[in-house]
């Protein structure tokens, strides 16, 4: 700092209150500052700062797969909100979704030295009385789960976006909707099949048997070969467009076409979903909006000007494609 300060003829003070970003620097000074730091590659110590401001300019993140197109993208989305507001992202995949693990990852973070916390989950984790978060933590910010009592949550709305599904089928003609649900440890596939379930029966409408995958187009691939050899189905909400994608498989290989015999609806709108045979007919989940949303609450629980707790819902929006047309009577 004393070099750059030499070579732009400044004061050591005036380098540091540029390096800072300070406003009250005269612009052409602040020039001959950056010119110096460019000449002789100056970098500003980012560990000294964080030691000097108390904060770290860095957001822990706690995931507990990798696996799922949802947790994915919110990562990414995420990671590109927290980069605009200068923030760097820490991530802790964690394997095992126990009280254990969920402490050592928050001990692990700690370590690194962060500022805030986001916690994506799927599993039933948060809501269960027996797992508790360390109570020292600064921030969290849970992603997907029942916590909202607890804590600040940021979700999309699952049971809006299934209801739409739903009533698009529905208005089409088919008579009930069947459902693909995801796996049960899931908070998203639990609310669908909730979602579904409900908007059935307020339609007076009586749910058929309910078919699991486990968000893969394997699984969607098995359980449409059951509802393949289902001849009163006519219409099938998938829980997500994986298993979606496997039921268009499966069904195409029964001789089952769609949409002319069966319509089926997705969820996720993956970038893939555009060019399935025929192109899915899916619920939308605006994945950067939540990403962005996520990174606005934790920061305003730095800045101590957010809400402890609460849900925000991110709404879907249904996108309509080729594979949903009314039933066979209909035609």
């Amino acid at each position: 700092m004393a070099d750059v300060a030499r070579l732009a003829g400044v004061s050591s003070q005036t380098v540091s209150r540029v390096s800072n970003g300070y406003a009250g620097v005269n612009e052409e000074t602040r020039r001959q500052v950056l010119a110096a730091m460019k000449e002789l590659g100056y970098r500003p110590n980012s560990a000294a700062r964080a030691l000097k401001r108390g904060e770290f300019r860095t957001i822990g993140v706690i995931i507990f797969t990798l696996s799922t197109t949802g947790n994915v993208r919110t990562l990414e989305a995420i990671a590109t909100s927290a980069a605009r507001e200068g923030y760097a992202v820490t991530l802790l995949p964690v394997a095992v979704p126990t009280q254990d693990e969920v402490r050592g990852a928050f001990s692990r973070l700690e370590e690194l030295a962060v500022d805030a916390v986001i916690v994506i989950m799927e599993v039933h984790l948060l809501d269960a009385a027996m797992i508790q978060l360390p109570p020292h933590v600064q921030v969290v910010v849970v992603v997907d789960s029942d916590a909202g009592d607890h804590y600040t949550v940021v979700d999309t709305d699952q049971a809006g976006g299934t209801r739409a599904a739903v009533e698009h089928l529905l208005g089409l003609g088919h008579r009930t909707v069947w459902h693909l649900g995801g796996p049960e440890d899931s908070f998203a596939a639990q609310r669908r099949t909730d979602a579904w379930h409900a908007a059935l029966t307020e339609a007076g409408r009586v749910p058929p048997p309910l078919v699991r995958g486990d968000w893969s187009a394997d699984s969607g691939y098995r359980a449409g070969l059951e509802l393949a050899a289902r001849q009163e189905c006519t219409a099938v909400f998938a829980a997500n467009d994986q298993m979606a994608l496997g039921l268009l498989r499966a069904l195409h290989e029964r001789g089952r076409r769609v949409p002319e015999d069966v319509s089926v609806v997705g969820f996720d709108d993956i970038p893939e979903a555009s060019s399935f045979l025929p192109p899915l007919t899916t619920l939308h989940q605006d994945f950067a909006e939540v990403g962005r949303l996520c990174v606005q609450a934790v920061l305003s629980k730095v800045r101590q000007d957010g809400p402890e707790r609460g849900t925000t819902l991110v709404p879907t929006r249904l996108v309509r494609r080729a594979s949903t047309a009314p039933p066979p009577e209909a035609t």
